[in-house]
């Protein structure tokens, strides 16, 4: 595997130490069972020999030991955060549109249960080095003793092994499938808590989730769950009971076939006893294996699926003369109609120093188009265009940096990161006490005392921080929906003013007709086509003689 590959060649030198331990450590113990069996038919002057020999190994084998046991945990954390920060950052470089189509859930359980499996997986490496050593050191004792018996040995361990790989890849599709679903279960544990109010408020869909979507996936996990862990330590089974058919064969036919010695048979059978704990210690570190395999299969797949955007150099946009879109469509299948929404073709050029009002109905695409507008969206057809020149792929992120964005359902930071401007704290405070929000939050070194705001009150203070921002091109997708009389009317008639008047490009999305007037120009959207444009007093004008006209009777 890629990733395994990436892990070892970043941790070669620490890894190849911590092997060589184990196989030292393993060898070892293979060494204390041969000297135990000479030791069972050595002299007295012999028993003394042997006995430093004993004590040298064991002091060899508990220095080797805690060295690699340790090595390993440390190679397991590192790793950990290696493929940790590597898929962060490939979250990080994804275009907008290959996030939304990924989902929340499946880089969720990477970023946490699959790399916890990966850890798993290299502190049980000592284990598996250390117990492969014990076997190999084992197999040569028995090689030593009678080699035709050996070959059997070998024979008897290649069938083990051959039949716990056929029962462990069956092990292996019931935990790969395991997995999948979880990331199911994810996105309904989410549920609960995004939930929490509208189940709270109906009993009847609070059990029906409960035990009609996140039950059955819950009993699905563990049946899967289970089946893989019940045939990985059935593949276990296996293999412990061919070593004790060797045993009993070595005993009772391999002693009349081949002319050795009963201190040879017992010294067979007894590092054969020897090796049970090994071979069973093997055996039962497949789950881990299979795990970390699973895991690590799922990762590659999470970056697979998030192509990195390819990014400009620069990390700062200066201002602009015009944007444009120019025949720039974006298609989406929508669920609830069951049918794919096309916006555009759109055509639309924007200046610094003017305020815009986008309006429409709901579903018309007025916050898709806002999402194309500032390049999270790149456009199926047709293009952007800065100053005249073509946004392409490579340019899209330092496009992206002329906007400063308060959509519908925004996120709010706890602090103001990327903003490096001299008394920031002091600004921010200005305009805490502007939008009434001093009372509630505090800022110190550019970190917010508390986001725990109702609705409204955190629009405000998603509004401060773009304000903060300062970038040539502002967008509000429907800001004032949420607040009261009064911040409206600072909304409309004093903050968007003044972004215009320091030459800013304003564009707002808005259903409030009492401020169209407002405008210096409108841009109305009907089920994703521009179908009307013009001043924002023409707008008024046109609603005042649409109210004036008669009404006919029922």
């Amino acid at each position: 595997m890629s990733l395994l590959l990436y892990l070892i060649r970043n941790s070669r030198g620490t890894l190849l130490i911590a092997l060589v331990m184990s196989i030292v450590g393993g060898l070892g113990n293979a060494a204390l069972v041969a000297l135990i069996n000479q030791a069972l038919s050595a002299s007295r002057d012999g028993l003394a020999r042997l006995g430093v020999e004993f004590l040298a190994i064991c002091l060899v084998v508990l220095v080797t030991r805690t060295l690699s046991q340790t090595m390993f945990m440390q190679l397991g954390q590192r790793a950990k955060a290696t493929l940790r920060m590597r898929t962060i950052r490939r979250i990080g470089e994804a275009s907008f549109a290959d996030l939304e189509k990924q989902g929340s859930a499946r880089p969720l359980g990477v970023l946490t249960q699959d790399l916890d499996s990966v850890v798993v997986f290299f502190v049980n490496l000592p284990v598996l080095a250390t117990q492969g050593a014990v076997i190999v050191g084992c197999l040569a004792y028995l090689g030593y003793l009678s080699w035709p018996i050996l070959l059997c040995a070998i024979a008897t361990i290649a069938l083990g092994i051959a039949g716990s790989h056929l029962i462990s890849a069956k092990a292996l599709f019931h935990l790969r499938s395991s997995r999948k679903r979880e990331d199911e279960l994810v996105k309904d544990f989410r549920a609960l808590f995004d939930g929490a109010k509208e189940l709270k408020l109906h009993k009847a869909r609070k059990q029906a989730f409960i035990d009609d979507i996140i039950a059955p996936n819950v009993e699905a996990v563990r049946v899967q769950r289970s089946r893989g862990y019940v045939l990985n330590s059935a593949a276990a089974s296996w293999g412990n009971m061919i070593l004790f058919v060797f045993i009993g064969c070595t005993l009772f036919i391999l002693a009349r076939l081949f002319p050795v010695s009963p201190a040879v048979m017992s010294g067979y059978a007894m590092t054969f006893l020897y090796m049970i704990m090994p071979i069973e210690g093997l055996l039962s570190a497949i789950p881990t294996v299979s795990m970390a395999r699973v895991a690590l299969e799922r990762i590659e797949q999470v970056n697979a699926d998030l192509p990195e955007e390819k990014m400009h150099p620069a990390t700062h946009a200066s201002g602009f003369d015009t944007i444009a879109l120019e025949g720039a469509t974006h298609r989406y299948f929508r669920e609830k109609e069951n049918e794919v929404f096309t916006l555009g073709p759109i055509n639309l050029t924007f200046k610094p120093g003017e305020l815009v009002y986008l309006i429409g109905g709901n579903g018309s695409g007025k916050t898709t188009l806002a999402k194309m507008l500032v390049g999270l969206y790149p456009p199926e057809s047709g293009r952007i265009l800065l100053n005249g020149a073509p946004v392409d792929e490579a340019h899209r992120e330092i496009y992206r940096q002329h906007f400063s964005v308060v959509f519908s359902d925004f996120f709010l930071f706890d602090s103001l990161l990327g903003m490096r401007v001299n008394g920031l704290d002091a600004k921010a405070r200005t305009l805490l006490e502007e939008l009434q929000l001093d009372h509630k939050v505090n800022i110190s070194d550019g970190t917010f005392s508390t986001t725990q705001l109702s609705q409204g009150q955190r629009k405000r203070l998603a509004l401060l921080v773009a304000y903060l921002e300062d970038r040539p091109f502002y967008l509000f997708d429907e800001w004032a929906a949420d607040q009261d009389p009064v911040f409206k009317d600072v909304f409309y008639k004093h903050l968007l003013p003044q972004l215009k008047a320091k030459g800013k490009t304003v564009f707002v999305i808005t259903h409030d007709d009492r401020f169209f007037h407002l405008a210096d120009r409108y841009i109305k959207l009907d089920y994703g086509q521009v179908v009307a444009t013009g001043k924002g007093s023409d707008l008024v004008a046109d609603t005042h003689q649409e109210n004036a006209r008669p009404q006919m009777s029922a």
